[in-house]
């Protein structure tokens, strides 16, 4: 997507023409915790903006939720009141049916292959229907660890699953591939999960290793099965009307500083994956069942295709291009 592109996007929304260049600390929200990949990534390229532009541009970050959920900073992005923040591509899905096609079960293996897919022509696709849908421009994405499965009690097989309440992150993609196999989806905030593991409101987790460990999840759910059922991506997201009021210059200046932000982030979680998961190998009480694939979950796979195809042509686009490495 070309900048005239993004730039005729915004303008058919009714956003403003660039101003002159000026010194701005632009607001940047996230949902996860300072101690996050994500956040020390943002706190970095506030460095990288402030050197690139001479000191006239910097971030002011509000982590862990503090301007609210992610559907809230997203409607803040679209008014203007938030300039940026790093979205989970779930959150999206539910105005780009698009975007569903990135949490499709099982479309990698391993998390290599998840950040050449973050990486291919076929996801930055997906990122220009963001104007017009989401007033917001997506200038990269990012991703966390592959995700897995953490609960209280032994799973043995997919039937073990059933009627299972497991916290999941909104989104009707996500929620579908838990209902198929008979689990019972709990949408819930990061800050709630812990005490809800703890007092059995929870009976596990769709979670990725990142926050596995920096939570301690494992302390109440102790049993992980290392599905690699999903990826999970983040945008790095600029609200349409700051966007349009920036100089030509100025979004090369911005785009450039996260996407090398965004490379960062997809690198670091592909070099330490295997590190973080032997770290939980020696946590205490932690009890591991390695090698869980699509055929513990029977033709699930192909039951998601079928309805989300439907839906959007990039679950097969994704499949084929997944084919291709």
């Amino acid at each position: 997507m070309t900048w005239k592109t993004v730039m005729a996007m915004v303008a058919g929304v009714g956003f403003a023409l660039p101003a002159m260049a000026q010194e701005r600390e632009f607001r940047i929200g996230l949902i996860t915790p300072p101690v996050h990949v994500w956040n020390q990534e943002v706190a970095a390229l506030n460095e990288t903006l402030q050197e690139r532009s001479d000191g006239r541009f910097s971030l002011a970050v509000f982590p862990s939720g503090q301007l609210g959920n992610e559907a809230t900073m997203l409607q803040q992005l679209q008014t203007g009141a938030l300039d940026m923040a790093w979205l989970t591509s779930a959150e999206l899905t539910f105005r780009v049916p698009d975007m569903a096609a990135l949490h499709a079960p099982f479309l990698v293996d391993n998390i290599a292959d998840a950040a050449r897919v973050f990486r291919s022509d076929e996801a930055r696709e997906i990122l220009d229907a963001l104007p017009r849908a989401t007033g917001t421009v997506g200038l990269c994405y990012a991703m966390i660890g592959m995700r897995q499965m953490v609960m209280r009690n032994p799973i043995t097989s997919a039937a073990d699953l059933n009627g299972q309440r497991i916290r999941i992150t909104p989104a009707p993609a996500i929620s579908r591939f838990f209902e198929m196999f008979g689990a019972a989806p709990a949408p819930m905030p990061l800050p709630a999960i812990y005490d809800a593991l703890a007092n059995a409101q929870v009976d596990g987790l769709d979670m990725d290793y990142e926050s596995i460990i920096n939570f301690r999840y494992y302390e109440h759910a102790p049993y992980l099965l290392e599905t690699n059922h999903h990826m999970f991506g983040m945008v790095a997201l600029v609200s349409g009307r700051v966007w349009a009021g920036l100089s030509e210059e100025d979004r090369a200046l911005i785009s450039d500083a996260m996407q090398l932000h965004c490379d960062r982030t997809i690198d670091r979680f592909v070099e330490e994956e295997d590190d973080k998961l032997a770290r939980l190998r020696e946590a205490p009480g932690i009890r591991i069942t390695e090698g869980v694939g699509p055929e513990f979950f029977g033709d699930i796979v192909e039951r998601w295709d079928a309805e989300w195809g439907e839906q959007t042509p990039y679950v097969a686009r994704l499949r084929e291009l997944v084919a291709s490495f």
